[in-house]
């Protein structure tokens, strides 16, 4: 059953309350990838990098199952990179640098071998690449989502309401679900976004959990809370990668087995947060996917006596 996913693999440089890394592997398809690979395999990659990307993380991605027949590499260019520092509250941050670099030459191709996947995730980028792919795939997959941000909102609205059309599964944050509808209450957001296109819509609301909108339905998944969270970057690809790898390994997209879905994700957005970059999901097992998954559980449960 497999998985393609569109987004990018760079670098990052990234200051917290808690530390900081000069020089680090992200990008929003390394973190979908590495996270949707604990469910199903292959994930098949589409992307660019540069001449700089380590040979040592494409060999740790295959090791994984994630394929990179679509990644193209740009021997003369260095592969995209972004700068930022987060704020005391972890959820706010100021962006310092974003060097496109390869990312300025990006032209998604489909490789043959990825015709016929059943699942696939658009990564956070320009809207126009992303409907590119959709348009390069022979048979449309059976669950297409798609993450998006306020950036393509303000300079790219027309092609991403063009791709919204397009796609089953919209994840934004709540800021971002509200700008893209124009309300203030999420409940009426998400009445408006869906009337754009998407089935299902995920507002994210970081460590306040998320909520999933499909029709006159609404379920609400909590964070787990963590002791210490070191680094937020990739934990809303990390979710996308959750996510979509749940479904992909159950093979059904029903608005009771999403409510799953959206706690997998949680669960490992909770890991990704624990270290910087992707190491944390370098690092885990499906036993302590498993435990964690337990935790949720118990978040969760309640007995009630009506009386």
């Amino acid at each position: 059953m497999s998985v393609i996913c569109l987004g990018t693999m760079a670098f990052d440089a990234i200051e917290t309350p808690f530390g900081k890394v000069d020089k680090i592997v992200g990008g929003s398809a390394t973190y979908v990838a590495y996270a949707a690979a604990n469910f199903v395999t292959p994930i098949q990659q589409i992307s660019i990098v540069g001449y700089d990307f380590p040979q040592g993380e494409m060999s740790e991605m295959k090791n994984r199952g994630i394929s990179l027949d679509g990644v193209e590499i740009i021997k003369d260019k260095k592969s995209f990179f972004w700068s930022g520092i987060y704020h005391m509250d972890m959820n706010s941050r100021d962006t310092l640098i974003t060097d496109l670099n390869v990312l300025e030459d990006f032209n998604p191709i489909v490789p043959d071998a990825y015709q016929g996947a059943e699942f696939l995730m658009l990564g956070n980028l320009m809207p126009k690449l992303q409907m590119s792919v959709i348009d390069q795939l022979t048979v449309r997959p059976k669950l297409i989502v798609l993450d998006t941000m306020n950036f393509w909102m303000d300079v790219a609205i027309d092609d991403l309401k063009e791709v919204l059309k397009k796609v089953d599964v919209l994840l934004v944050n709540d800021a971002e679900a509200r700008q893209l509808s124009g309300e203030l209450s999420l409940v009426k957001a998400a009445r408006k976004i869906i009337q754009m296109g998407p089935q299902f819509l995920i507002i994210k609301k970081g460590e306040h959990g998320a909520l999933l909108f499909h029709e006159e339905h609404v379920f609400f998944a909590p964070a787990l809370p963590l002791e210490e969270v070191i680094d937020p970057t990739g934990a809303g690809d990390t979710f996308a990668g959750g996510f979509i790898g749940h479904l992909a390994k159950t093979k059904d997209i029903s608005f009771e087995n999403m409510k799953t879905a959206i706690i997998v994700g949680s669960v490992m957005a909770s890991f990704c947060v624990e270290k910087f970059g992707p190491e944390r999901l370098k690092e885990i097992s499906k036993q302590d996917i498993d435990a964690r998954l337990s935790e949720f559980v118990q978040l969760v449960n309640f007995d009630i006596d009506l009386v």
